[in-house]
């Protein structure tokens, strides 16, 4: 019931701002260790999220106003998630396996940031689509633009994954498995995945239970990816 609920509350004002997202961000950043698994994951988001906003501040988006709320609903997601467990309950099934893996000495950065990746686009950005809408009085199909603009940006998590924690061309023959890890996991395919699951949370709203039922599945679902994403390495 409390997933109904919280699926059927119409969001109330923004309490944040991209720029307060961000400074959040950095602030989780310098208070983690390097080498934690939630750290390594939120400095791959925090750098997008940082090109986001300058981008929306120098006009790219032709909705502002959509653009900066759709970032800051999905990056309040993330956030509490790390609320809820440095508040000592337990987050979203999508993101359990990143929070109890994060000091496995076996899971290399790079499963990490994929694990982090797969949890906030595979589940947290379907229903801060829904979200956005609720909040502009608007449905999906007039945030389809801010949305794949959003998701161009996104495709820099990859980029940057595979700039920073990719192992070099000495490590090839060990790195061989993470290469094979990293090529079985698309942010494209999960990028459209949110949208369509996005575009029927929408339509499901005159049937609270059957959203609540697929909102379960999907973040079941994603945390079952999440945990194969983090099988230890020898």
């Amino acid at each position: 019931m409390a997933q109904i609920e919280e699926f059927a509350a119409r969001p109330g004002p923004l309490r944040l701002s991209v720029g307060s997202v961000v400074a959040r961000m950095r602030a989780l950043h310098s208070g983690w260790p390097a080498a934690d698994g939630v750290a390594v994951f939120n400095r791959v988001y925090l750098a997008v999220t940082e090109e986001l906003d300058r981008r929306i501040d120098r006009g790219d988006f032709p909705d502002r106003r959509a653009a900066g709320t759709l970032a800051v609903l999905f990056a309040e997601r993330y956030l509490t998630a790390v609320d809820t467990v440095a508040g000592g309950a337990r987050p979203p099934a999508c993101w359990r396996p990143l929070f109890q893996h994060r000091r496995h000495p076996g899971v290399r950065p790079l499963q990490f940031a994929l694990a982090g990746i797969n949890a906030h686009i595979g589940h947290d950005l379907a229903l801060a689509v829904v979200d956005t809408c609720r909040t502009l009085g608007c449905e999906p199909p007039a945030m389809e633009r801010e949305f794949d603009r959003v998701g161009d940006i996104l495709t820099m998590l990859e980029e940057r994954i595979r700039e920073d924690l990719m192992p070099g061309p000495d490590l090839l023959e060990i790195a061989d498995p993470l290469t094979h890890l990293l090529g079985s996991w698309s942010l494209e395919r999960a990028r459209d995945g949110a949208w369509s699951a996005a575009r029927l949370l929408w339509r499901l709203q005159e049937f609270p239970e059957l959203a609540d039922e697929f909102t379960e599945r999907l973040d079941t679902g994603v945390g079952l990816v999440g945990r194969c994403l983090l099988t230890p390495w020898p």
